[in-house]
């Protein structure tokens, strides 16, 4: 039997809501905790035993990237196996073992196993499969935006509180407070975040090992991938640097670099609201998007020219943020755009292994750079992955100006979806059609303005013996 269709306008259900606040502020402990330390890990890092080598301290920023790209997927295939909950636990667990142990080191050895341990606790990918098991499809855009402001939230909160709290308690208790809040987590998962029923495949929040040679053989995909890969290796790399060229350039020690990154960073989410409804509004994402990566080359060599003079370091960071917060916006909105309807979730998921491998790439480079050949010569490697991500960024084809949309259908035969999916793509204004039968889905490509969605509802819902199950 089925019910009325869903409608677009209904509020998330309590659980919904439940479901939503308690997984993203899990997503954003987890930022905290790889964030938090940035604008002050290198300082405290060469007080340490061996920290004296920056290739090291390049190396323990960068570890966390490297096992979260080791077993992101495989934790989120555990979850399917396994339940969701139970293999969160445990990568909470894995999670404030390393801060503990990173909190306990003695020596920069330590802590390089102890952030290597922080990123084994990989369970992004199972949150994220939680959440569409706990969220109707009409929804799921919704909650998942709501982990993504959380995430750029805790980045923001943890550059400009990273040097205040490392004030208070240091490095070692930044890692003991994120083991603490990690274990506060695992409380919320078990008693505030609702139970998921059956665990279920979702092809829009998942990676499907069956897709993933299309998602790879995909260049418009690749070209992102390379982008995200870039901006944070960039990103680790930098960090590398910047608390010591703050130190020396301003005399301003590193529980005072708060009064550079705070108002930076403000300055750059004034630029960061226009410059995105601007290319979204009027179709110039591609123009909006290739300036912010000029943008950030520009960064990257105003950096390594003014690494003597705080004004210069200043007025360079302030680019690269007002780049950063652009393109960190944008990229996964470009990824949903462009990614085949029935792959968004396997194309996320190749994203995310880049974007942890850029993370680990930059913090070797970066330290290796820093300790053989000279600081500039880390900016400068930096403008040359931001010149390349330029070159790629020309070639792109402007994205299309479409949304995604999830609708709940029930299962059918695989002859009855190839029918649905063929009477949907008549409906002015969609431009893709994806018909997941045994997850009882559709999922569309429509455009973000003037789509027949009363035509396709009624198409779904109002006769054809469709809908959303009661």
């Amino acid at each position: 039997m089925s019910a009325a269709a869903p409608s677009p306008k209904d509020p998330m259900t309590p659980s919904e809501r439940r479901a939503t606040v308690s997984l993203a502020g899990i997503f954003g402990l987890r930022m905290l905790g790889m964030f938090l330390i940035l604008p002050v890990f290198a300082l405290y890092a060469e007080t340490l035993p061996g920290g004296e080598n920056h290739t090291l301290i390049g190396l323990a920023l960068g570890m966390y990237g490297l096992t979260q790209a080791m077993f992101m997927i495989p934790f989120g295939m555990a979850s399917d196996r396994w339940g969701r909950k139970p293999v969160i636990v445990i990568g909470l667990l894995i999670f404030a073992l390393g801060s503990f142990l990173a909190a306990w080191a003695p020596d920069i050895h330590w802590v390089i196993v102890g952030r290597a341990l922080q990123g084994a606790g990989a369970i992004s990918a199972a949150v994220t499969a939680l959440l569409a098991d706990l969220t109707r499809e009409e929804k799921r855009t919704q909650a998942m935006a709501v982990i993504g402001s959380t995430i750029g939230l805790a980045f923001a909160v943890s550059l400009a509180a990273g040097p205040v709290v490392y004030r208070w308690i240091g490095v070692p208790g930044m890692f003991l407070a994120t083991g603490v809040l990690s274990l506060l987590a695992i409380l919320v998962i078990r008693y505030y975040t609702p139970e998921p029923g059956a665990v279920a495949f979702h092809s829009d929040a998942e990676a499907n090992p069956a897709r993933l040679k299309d998602v790879l053989r995909h260049m418009e995909l690749q070209r992102l991938n390379w982008g995200i890969f870039a901006l944070h290796a960039a990103q680790m790399a930098m960090f590398v640097v910047v608390p010591f060229a703050l130190l020396k350039a301003g005399n301003l020690d590193a529980e005072h670099h708060w009064q550079v990154y705070l108002p930076v960073l403000l300055l750059s989410f004034v630029f960061l609201v226009p410059a995105i409804i601007h290319g979204e509004k009027h179709g110039r994402m591609k123009q909006v998007f290739v300036g912010a990566v000029a943008l950030m080359l520009a960064a990257q060599i105003g950096l390594a020219f003014s690494l003597d003079e705080f004004w210069g370091i200043v007025v360079a960071l302030l680019a690269y943020f007002v780049a950063f917060n652009i393109l960190e916006a944008s990229l996964p909105s470009l990824i949903s755009k462009i990614a085949p309807p029935e792959a968004k979730g396997t194309a996320m998921g190749v994203y995310n292994t880049s974007q942890a491998l850029g993370l680990f790439f930059g913090g070797m480079a970066g330290g290796w750079l820093a300790q053989h050949v000279g600081f500039a010569a880390v900016f400068l490697f930096c403008a040359a992955l931001m010149l390349v991500w330029l070159g790629l960024a020309l070639g792109m084809t402007p994205p299309p100006r479409v949304k995604t949309q999830m609708l709940r259908i029930g299962p059918m035969d695989e002859l009855e979806a190839r029918r649905l999916a063929t009477r949907l793509t008549v409906f002015a204004g969609v431009e893709a059609v994806s018909v997941l039968p045994h997850e009882g889905t559709v999922l569309l490509k429509v455009s973000q303005t003037g789509w027949d969605e009363e035509g396709v509802r009624h198409a779904l819902y109002g006769g054809h013996g469709y809908g959303a199950p009661t």
